[in-house]
């Protein structure tokens, strides 16, 4: 039976979170190779899609002012990617996007939320079709997309399309800040003086939160140094964190959202709160990371 035409399907699309992000080369084609320990967290934009008369695209939020809402936002190229395979069940479809992550932030704010419009859409038009097939269709669009469809703990590897999801892994309290920067990721790795370095520390069993920051303390964000020559101001950032008393401080993707880890949901409220007072203007959140996705 076709959905009536008020059925509307949403999905939150999760801030994504590299504890970790070791650069180990670079492919001919420009393309950086990455090893990468993703999770998701329980915070993100807001995706809505429903069946209408035309094509409408919608955008609000408190960061949805810095967004295109014409074809260059991947929320619709992700929509017409879809399309274009699927030209006889895509119909019309209203999408409404409400941003929560700021933009260019480190936190995968245009992949999520592409990856969120794929899986939606994919239910809204009934076509039964697997997580590969939206992962090769993502990849087209950006390299981080197909981790975000996952939306769970994983691996990531190659410039992001290699993945392999964790089976177990502990929930964590986090809580991530932006002292309101916004990051050019190309001129972040452009600005790289080191892309050979080695991959991630062999993977062991991470049971507990004890098991993740014992890990974390072998690996690096290599993009660190790079965004902080370009964004100085994402020091102030991590320093505001570290007076939080966490268990380990660092900075998402390129930047310039840096997270902590805490022993509890309640030590990451109340060191949220604490940045907030002291910094009204950030973005900050108590989160938590996720165990699976939509």
């Amino acid at each position: 039976m076709l959905d009536s035409l008020d059925r509307t399907i949403t999905l939150t699309a999760p801030a994504k979170i590299n504890l970790a992000l070791h650069v180990t080369g670079r492919r001919s084609d420009g393309y950086h190779l990455l090893d990468s320990l993703v999770v998701f967290a329980g915070f993100g934009d807001r995706i809505s899609v429903k069946r209408a008369a035309l094509d409408d695209f919608a955008i609000s939020g408190p960061y949805g002012h810095a967004l295109p809402d014409d074809a260059s936002n991947l929320v619709l190229k992700a929509r017409d990617a879809l399309r274009a395979v699927f030209p006889d069940r895509a119909t019309p479809v209203a999408i409404h996007l409400e941003k929560h992550l700021p933009v260019a932030s480190g936190i995968g704010g245009g992949s999520t939320d592409a990856a969120a419009a794929l899986t939606a859409l994919s239910s809204l038009w009934a076509l039964d079709v697997g997580i590969d097939t939206l992962a090769a269709i993502g990849l087209q669009l950006g390299a981080d997309i197909p981790m975000c469809l996952y939306g769970q703990p994983l691996i990531a590897r190659g410039v992001g399309e290699e993945i392999e999801p964790m089976a177990t892994f502990p929930r964590l309290p986090l809580l991530l800040a932006n002292c309101g920067a916004s990051i050019s990721t190309p001129q972040v790795f452009a600005a790289l003086d080191k892309r050979d370095n080695p991959p991630l520390p062999a993977l062991r069993a991470m049971r507990s939160l004890d098991d993740v920051c014992d890990y974390l303390k072998a690996t690096h964000n290599h993009l660190f140094q790079a965004t902080r020559a370009l964004t100085p101001g994402i020091d102030d950032t991590i320093a505001a964190l570290e007076r939080t008393s966490p268990r380990l401080v660092r900075m998402s993707g390129s930047g310039a959202t840096c997270f902590g880890i805490y022993d509890s949901d309640r030590d990451a409220e109340e060191a949220a709160a604490k940045l907030r007072r002291d910094h009204p203007d950030w973005f900050v959140v108590a989160t938590h990371s996720a165990m699976e996705g939509n």
